[in-house]
Formats: C-alpha cells, structure tokens, sequence
C-alpha cells in the first residue's frame, strides 16, 4: 500500500504572501499547499502537509515520516543554513528527500549558499517560486518510482 508523500515546511513560512513578496512571492502557504494537494492528486499521491517555526517539531516530523511517508518534500527555509539536527534526522531516515526553496539561496546572502539539507538531501529545487513545490512533488514521485522498481 502508498504511503504518502510528507511535505515539511520550515520557519517563516506561515507569514507567505505578506513576508517579502519582492523574493518570496505573493502565494500564501495556503495556496501552495492547495496547489501541491491538486498537484499529488494527478500523480496518484496523497500528501501531509506541515509547518512549523520550531526545529525540534521538524525533526519529530522527519522521524514520523521515516515511519509513515514514501518520500519527503522539505523546505527547511532558514534551517537549511543552521541545522546540523535536521541534518542528522534526514541522514536517520530511509527516504528520498527533495529539498525545496522558492528563492534561489545561492543567490542571495553568502550565508544562504551552504545548506546541511541539502547534504542529506537526494536533490534540490529552488528559485522556481511557488513551483518549487511541484517541481518537488514531480521528483518525489520519479524517486519512489524508481525506488520501487529497485533502481
């Protein structure tokens, strides 16, 4: 039986559609998760969709999804650059991971260039927006493909 595809959502990231829209855009996490939900539906997946500021929550979600999940869509946000805890809890868990970031970090700040996620990540989407997130669901779904089929 498919288990869901969890798509985990970092700090900052409630305050979408208000909080720096000239970077982050003017879609609320609302909106993406109603698209992402539209999105998995058409690829045959069910999704759990998350967001919290607290990275001790992010980590208990990651275990959880080790458990529960058949991949993980992650936008760590400001946590991708600090966490060594989200980190190892990546590392811990035998999931495909797609980081996703609606910027582009590399672009930005030089302190966004380095992320522990994407250390323990299987890839990365950024800069694409609110897109990021389908493009993301789009890869979960090629990785628990090929996961299955023993690739």
């Amino acid at each position: 039986m498919a288990k869901p595809v969890h798509i985990l959502n970092g700090p900052n990231l409630n305050l979408l559609g208000t909080r720096e829209p000239e970077i982050y855009g003017s879609a609320t996490l609302a909106d993406i998760e109603s698209a992402c939900r539209e999105h998995a539906q058409g690829l045959g997946l069910e999704i759990v969709f998350r967001q919290s500021n607290h990275e001790g929550e992010l980590v208990d979600w990651i275990q959880a999804a080790g458990r529960e999940a058949d991949a993980l869509v992650f936008n760590p946000a400001a946590y991708g650059h600090t966490s060594v805890a989200l980190h190892d809890a990546l590392k811990a868990v035998d999931l495909p991971v797609v980081e996703v970031h609606l910027s582009q970090p590399a672009a930005r700040e030089a302190f966004r260039a380095h992320s522990y996620v994407s250390l323990a990540a299987s890839g990365t989407i950024s800069g694409f927006g609110a897109d990021s997130y389908i493009l993301g669901l789009e890869a979960a779904a090629r990785l628990i493909a090929s996961r299955r089929a023993g690739r």
